[in-house]
């Protein structure tokens, strides 16, 4: 049976193009982050199973792909359970295994903590564009730090890093999962109801106020509630500043310094600001893993349509491996939708050294090409980037790949001159 050369469903071969612009792209985020303060980690592809499936991690624990006991440890007569066969699996995100990550080496390590990783993760989805089962994350975490300066700094060097790859005009929602709370139970909705709650909610910008309320109802929700939770949007939506309107409203289901900090918070990422984009308050903004204890965000570009960036705070998650509860929040950016937008866009990485390509006749002696490798080799130690290559028969082929490429300058080299 013959080997199959595609890539298996969901993953994918990078070919030189896009590969320039991924290592561009890492490029500026490493150090564009590390301008903020943030250190390099690694973390192992493979987690503990019981660490992936602990009900943190939403939809995406129903995506994990699991690897089997190995050796002695598999059985496969005598299993009786998936727990008899499965130990590990591979990581669907980057916050579990940095929560673990912290637990562990806490005492190796400054507080607070900016934490950079960059890496594959794997979810059994079904894919599409710009949606893969392995791709890349890009995550910036802050760890002990309780203060919205935390989210401060993760907005702003999150908007810093697009800024400076060229994005405009993007937008970044946020809310509070207090608040998502708190108008929950001024609607009369138990709390055990909420879940459902939010992830209709969470249809509100393809279905509308209309859409939600119906919805709600078609779940068993009371009308009177339904209603109440409708009227709290509607007017909210009329008023000039829906967060002051919350304040009013929500005073006896949400403490007063929740929507304070939220605003302050707001204000400072606008006014210290080195892009070009907004930050709005959106009491419709749900974000669907279950770890997140408070503030939210997510980040739109009109390129894409959708959301190319998102995070919040995560305060209890490191306290299930410790005991002891530790503040966190982290923002990731869509690294895989951003380098879809770059390559959609025609975007060429910045040469930063100088391409040259030598051409050399597959009929040159042993001693023309020892020259012509030393000549490539002092190129070289004068910082410019030298391919030394076999001429094709089809030249202008081969010349206009390279172009693609980067290769700037084209030397062509022959056993006799050309006259």
């Amino acid at each position: 049976m013959a080997l199959s050369k595609k890539p298996v469903t969901g993953m994918k071969d990078i070919l030189p193009q896009e590969m320039a612009i991924r290592d561009y792209l890492i490029g500026q985020i490493k150090e564009t982050y590390g301008r903020f303060g943030f250190s390099s980690v690694e973390t192992p592809c493979v987690e503990h199973i019981e660490n992936l499936s602990n009900k943190q991690g939403g939809e995406n624990e129903k995506l994990i792909f699991k690897i089997l006991k190995r050796g002695e440890k598999l059985n496969l007569e005598t299993a009786d359970s998936e727990a008899d066969l499965v130990d590990s699996g591979l990581r669907y995100d980057l916050t579990v295994p940095l929560a673990r990550y912290f637990a562990n080496n806490a005492g190796q390590l400054p507080m607070p903590f900016k934490a950079l990783q960059i890496g594959s993760v794997w979810r059994a989805d079904r894919p599409q564009k710009g949606r893969f089962r392995q791709f890349y994350q890009c995550d910036i975490d802050i760890l002990g730090e309780s203060s919205s300066l935390a989210e401060i700094e993760l907005m702003l060097a999150t908007s810093t890093l697009l800024g400076k790859v060229g994005f405009r005009g993007f937008k970044i929602r946020v809310n509070d999962r207090k608040i998502l709370k708190a108008m929950a139970n001024y609607s009369g909705f138990e709390e055990a109801q909420h879940d459902t709650v939010f992830i209709i909610l969470d249809k509100m910008d393809k279905i509308g106020i209309d859409g939600v309320a119906n919805e709600l109802v078609e779940s068993g929700f009371a009308p009177e509630g339904v209603a109440k939770y409708r009227t709290l949007f509607e007017e909210m939506t009329a008023t000039a500043d829906p967060l002051l309107y919350l304040t009013e409203k929500l005073k006896e289901y949400i403490e007063e310094s929740v929507m304070i900090s939220l605003k302050e918070m707001i204000e400072s990422v606008i006014t210290c600001a080195q892009a070009d984009f907004e930050v709005l308050f959106d009491p419709t903004l749900v974000r669907g893993m279950s770890y997140y204890t408070g503030t939210i965000f997510e980040m739109e570009m009109p390129e894409f349509g959708s959301s190319v960036a998102g995070g919040g705070r995560y305060d209890q998650m490191i306290g299930k491996f410790t005991g002891i509860e530790t503040p966190a929040c982290g923002f990731s950016i869509g690294f895989e939708r951003i380098v879809t937008i770059l390559l959609d866009q025609g975007f060429v990485p910045p040469m930063e050294k100088a391409k040259v390509a030598y051409l050399v006749e597959k009929e040159v002696s042993a001693d023309k090409l020892c020259t012509i490798l030393k000549e490539a080799e002092e190129q070289r130690t004068q910082g410019v980037q030298v391919l030394v290559a076999k001429m094709n028969k089809n030249k202008k082929f081969q010349k206009e790949q390279l172009t693609k490429e980067g290769y700037q300058e084209f030397k062509e080299f022959y056993q006799t001159p050309l006259v």
